[in-house]
């Protein structure tokens, strides 16, 4: 009998927790995303990494990934549901709503980037219908990559996501048409594909009818054993039977889990089903990113690599235009016709997938589709880095379309506060400098929150206060006070450092996180800093002492006692000379 640490399946299950339990926490502390820490994982662990070790150094099997095709049933899960839970975040109604993305942008992109991307292999050399083919794989997108890093309720995600439906949507007939088009397809090739397109309509249909007559029944009954284990049974049998019943009709499964997404989103059950089902979700899309960097072949790609770059930066380019240039026809803003061309410039894993299909069509060589594997695989690693500079990009374009204008119709000449940061909090400095008839701006770098807030009467402009051009515009000399909500600690610090240089006599009011930020923005040159959770905590233990029936007198007194006794914290971790003034109790003075 097999030991369980000889196992290849233990030492696997070993490698891919390892890896979660160790990058997710370490990206996040250092602000990367996982994506990349996992797909560097794959790359060590696999066949061209510490695995190529393993014939000399034979306990490296156990921390490293000899088979990739023995993991990759649990990395298409993974992809299986994070289709769901994007099916969960839609509806039907929201769908429809999108046709015109999904129709109109997705296919035009798809076909775009397809016949450009051929158009340039014919002329290198390679058959018609092979190069297709090849234009048809690299023009999509990665669905796993791509959402997670862009949600779908952002600008930028709603017009990848209309482009993403349909090129999932797509992939069987291309694979279909690939199938018939090649040198040994039998006359019966599009008849074929015509069958299967019917075969899919009435299964989707039926799964869509049959879905709201059944899952309420079967999540209320499953919700009625008060029972975790069975409501997380149930959900995983509806994913499976759904991409089992796709699959089965020749769609991709992913479709199915996007249809069983889409009718539970209609049930009360769906915020239920989309928290048990997260932790499998994230996990299992790790295991596809592990793989992912698993097929990278160092050796190839150092001894080609000329050649990969041309093609993997042609590819982008290719595609941040045209999905660029189709996003601002359709009426999407410049940045965000920029950021979603960068962030879905990258092929796709699906691309690999329709290359096996041209491959065994005999459309392409062997060589050529281990080339474009590899570019796709390049692609896929790089995305994350894409999406930087998308933001980027997006960021440039907004500054370059607002301007820095105070908006409002009062003398320069006048006093005002300035608001950096226009959330939740900036917005009720806003109302009640507004209720004391204090004049004021605010600037925020969001430009949707700019739009809202000149929509809704407050004096906004939209600027990146990190830029030294941005504050010298705004007038500091003539502010009454500079007032910073955002909630990012560094640039908070940062800029305070750097106005209190500037502007030695200004009233600098910060958000501080904690104590302890608190103390380090005082130290930075702040007038006045104010911890949020301290108030919070304090106006929350006096709303539970005078609800229990404690006096309000001596409440108070209490909460007064301890706001003395963090004063005094907060002057020890700052080093300073004399107690900081807190901006309540400035207030409650005479």
């Amino acid at each position: 009998m097999i030991h369980a640490i000889e196992s290849e399946a233990f030492s696997n299950a070993l490698v891919i927790l390892g890896a979660a339990g160790i990058v997710i926490p370490l990206f996040a502390r250092f602000r990367i995303t996982p994506i990349i820490g996992f797909i560097m994982v794959g790359v060590l662990v696999g066949p061209s990494g510490l695995g190529s070790l393993t014939e000399r150094i034979p306990w490296l099997v156990h921390v490293t990934i000899s088979d990739r095709e023995a993991i990759e049933p649990f990395a298409e899960f993974g992809i299986v549901l994070l289709l769901f839970s994007i099916g969960l975040e839609l509806s039907i109604k929201r769908l429809w709503q999108m046709r015109g993305t999904v129709f109109g942008v997705g296919a035009a992109e798809l076909i775009g980037c397809g016949l450009l991307i051929g158009g340039a292999l014919v002329a290198l050399g390679q058959n018609p219908i092979g190069a297709l083919g090849l234009g048809l794989a690299l023009a999509l997108s990665s669905t796993a990559l791509v959402l997670p890093m862009s949600g779908t309720k952002t600008p930028v995600g709603k017009a990848a996501l209309g482009i993403l439906l349909f090129q999932d949507v797509a992939i069987v007939p291309i694979i279909f048409f690939l199938g018939a088009m090649g040198p040994m397809a039998q006359d019966a090739g599009l008849a074929a594909l015509g069958w299967t397109l019917l075969l899919s309509f009435v299964t989707v249909g039926l799964m869509l009818v049959g879905g709201r007559l059944i899952l309420p029944r079967l999540f209320a009954q499953a919700a009625r054993t008060k029972n975790p284990e069975i409501f997380l049974a149930a959900c995983l049998l509806v994913i499976i039977l759904a991409s089992l019943a796709t699959t089965a009709v020749g769609l991709s499964p992913i479709v199915g889990a996007l249809v069983a997404g889409l009718v539970i989103a209609e049930t009360e059950y769906h915020r239920e089903v989309e928290v048990i089902t997260e932790p499998f979700k994230g996990l299992a899309l790790g295991v596809f990113l592990i793989t992912v960097g698993m097929s990278l072949d160092l050796a190839a790609i150092f001894g080609n690599w000329g050649s990969l770059l041309i093609a993997v930066v042609s590819v982008v380019v290719v595609k941040t235009i045209v999905i660029g240039l189709l996003l601002r026809f359709a009426g999407a803003r410049r940045a965000t016709s920029a950021e979603a061309g960068l962030l879905m410039a990258s092929p796709s894993e699906t691309t690999l997938i329709v290359l096996a299909a041209a491959l065994q069509a005999e459309l392409i060589q062997p060589s050529t589709a281990a080339f474009w594997q590899t570019v796709a695989a390049i692609g896929l690693t790089i995305t994350p880095l894409l999406a930087r500079f998308g933001r980027m990009a997006a960021r440039r374009v907004e500054m370059r379309e607002h301007q820095v204008d105070i908006p409002g119709d009062t003398d320069e000449a006048e006093e005002r506060a300035i608001i950096v940061g226009f959330g939740r909090v900036g917005r009720l400095v806003a109302d009640m400098l507004r209720e004391h008839d204090k004049l004021f701006v605010a600037v925020d770098s969001n430009i949707d929150t700019v739009a809202h807030g000149r929509r809704d009467g407050y004096p906004t402009i939209f600027g990146d206060v990190a830029r030294p051009q941005l504050l010298e515009n705004l007038d500091l000399e003539r502010a009454s006070a500079l007032i910073l909500t955002m909630d990012d600690p560094v640039s908070l610090v940062q800029l305070t450092k750097r106005v209190r240089e500037w502007h030695p006599e200004l009233t600098i009011v910060a958000r501080a996180r904690d104590p302890d930020h608190a103390a380090e923005l005082y130290r930075a040159g702040a007038t006045d800093a104010v911890p949020e959770t301290v108030e919070s905590s304090l106006q929350l233990s006096e709303a539970v002492l005078v609800d229990i029936g404690v006096p309000m007198g001596p409440v108070i007194a209490s909460v007064h006692e301890k706001r003395a006794q963090l004063r005094e914290a907060i002057m020890e971790l700052g080093e300073l000379d004399a107690p900081p003034e807190l901006p309540r109790e400035k207030l409650r003075k005479p």
